[in-house]
């Protein structure tokens, strides 16, 4: 491979853009309720924003490159890694939009600690923003992938360079910036599909062509298996319920019926988008059949010309600084809310605070960008890897319908042990090659509910709700 120079300067030339408005939403951003909710006074963004925005935060090059490298492999039934995301929207427009917006919080820790108190807030935040983590990790994984193709290099090297710049742009510019930058990378990534499904299917002749060139069961929906469709959708559904930056940023828009509206917007979205990637993963099998599958993706592009493979990279990086910037404030915003104000906040001098808060709220957003290069650097599956994060999220998102819908059910120990239990469980199964064929999502999921269901249990025995025999005095 040689270094595509003229791939790389539009790149290059899109970053620099979105860097200069960062630098104009900037002069808006002064105190760290800017910062952490994107908003001023009682002024929303509106909802067609904010589902370009969220559609543009959860499909990032994980997703893009992931589900390319699935359907390299699998067909077109890969599309279902990003469908159920979509679907995961679909659910959370009717049944948590509102009742978030409602709740006033734009953190889910807050939210816990109304119903399982303030040890379930701090162990919600660790587990989210380790969950968050690992969703960058695997953000730079894929992103690396394409870079090491642009400029001919090392993807070790390239993924510690897609690390650094990532989260140089949303340093200044938090939530506000978020919002506006990720709408143009909206637009940015699915042109960049676009482009690269049509030059995949116009390089192998055609979709006839396709057909004909691959195995009959690549085109079939279930290839991949529905075990493993079941459980992209709980991964999905429950990291759409629990994540912490959609939270952030369904409270940027000014009423509950907005914030179901840009959800329903970004459960559209998502679904050209998953047939898409499909596509070009499978076009990459048909054109290049003994490559690695990580490097799907960046084969396809490797052999454009100048000007295609740029506007496709662009979409690509649009995809990873979309997602990194997200990741971050999100991180950010638990780290001040959850740990700086109770620990570290003095009285008495509030510009001082607010000040020593919004440098806070900066910093750890690099920091928190910058830490995942390491895990990046060895992620062999980004899809795996990026499900794996949704896992750990949807564990906690079993916690959240109980606490909008039945918060009657279990006890605070109850929640607090669920939480924990089920990241342990989770990673541990994700750790033993998911044994006996069954996701580590649905571990994740039944996790909470059996500790949840063990805890009600327990205390209705303690309290002499299940014999009817009043439970002995302590």
């Amino acid at each position: 491979m040689q270094t595509n120079y003229l791939a790389l300067a539009i790149v290059v030339g899109y970053m620099v853009s979105l860097g200069l408005l960062t630098s104009v939403v900037q002069r808006s951003v002064n105190t760290t309720t800017t910062f952490t909710s994107g908003t001023s006074g009682h002024s929303g963004i509106p909802a067609v924003l904010v589902g370009l925005m969220l559609m543009s935060e959860f499909i990032g090059t994980s997703a893009s490159v992931g589900t390319v490298q699935e359907a390299y492999k699998f067909g077109i039934s890969a599309a279902w890694a990003i469908i159920s995301l979509g679907a995961g929207f679909l659910f959370y427009a009717f049944l948590l939009a509102g009742k978030y917006k409602e709740s006033g919080h734009n953190t889910i820790s807050a939210i816990f600690a109304e119903v399982y108190g303030p040890h379930a807030k701090i162990a919600t935040s660790l587990v989210m923003i380790f969950a968050l983590q690992i969703l960058a990790s695997a953000m730079y994984a894929g992103g690396g992938a394409i870079l090491s193709a642009l400029l001919a290099v090392d993807r070790t090297l390239a993924t510690v360079v897609c690390g650094i710049v990532a989260v140089l742009y949303v340093f200044m510019g938090g939530m506000k910036s978020v919002v506006y930058t990720n709408v143009i990378h909206s637009f940015a990534k699915y042109v960049g599909i676009g482009v690269a499904a049509y030059f995949g299917i116009t390089k192998v002749g055609g979709f006839g062509e396709l057909q004909a060139r691959l195995p009959g069961e690549m085109f079939s929906w279930t290839n991949v298996g529905w075990s493993q469709i079941f459980a992209w959708f709980i991964a999905g559904v429950g990291a759409t319920f629990s994540t912490q930056y959609i939270i952030q940023a369904i409270n940027t828009v000014e009423t509950p019926q907005k914030a179901k509206a840009a959800s329903l917007y970004t459960a559209l979205l998502m679904v050209p988008f998953g047939i898409g990637t499909a596509l070009i993963g499978m076009c990459a099998l048909a054109l290049y059949p003994n490559i690695k599958s990580i490097n799907a993706f960046s084969a396809l592009i490797a052999n454009m010309d100048g000007l295609m493979a740029g506007v496709v990279a662009a979409g690509l990086a649009a995809s990873l600084f979309g997602t990194v910037a997200a990741v971050s404030v999100a991180t950010a915003t638990l780290l001040y809310k959850d740990f700086y104000i109770r620990f570290v906040t003095q009285q008495g001098d509030p510009q001082g605070d607010e000040n020593r808060s919004l440098n806070f709220i900066r910093v750890t957003t690099v920091i928190a960008g910058l830490l995942p290069i390491v895990l990046a650097i060895y992620t062999p599956d980004v899809l795996k890897m990026t499900f794996l994060g949704k896992s750990i999220r949807a564990s906690l998102s079993v916690l959240v319908l109980l606490v909008f819908y039945a918060p009657w059910f279990g006890t605070k120990t109850g929640a607090l042990f669920s939480i924990l239990g089920s990241l342990v469980a989770t990673i541990a199964w994700f750790a033993m090659g998911n044994p006996f064929g069954i996701d580590n999502a649905y571990v994740a999921l039944v996790v909470p509910l059996i500790i949840m269901g063990l805890s009600s249990l327990v205390e209705r025995i303690r309290t002499g709700k299940v014999t009817g025999v009043p439970a002995t005095p302590t």
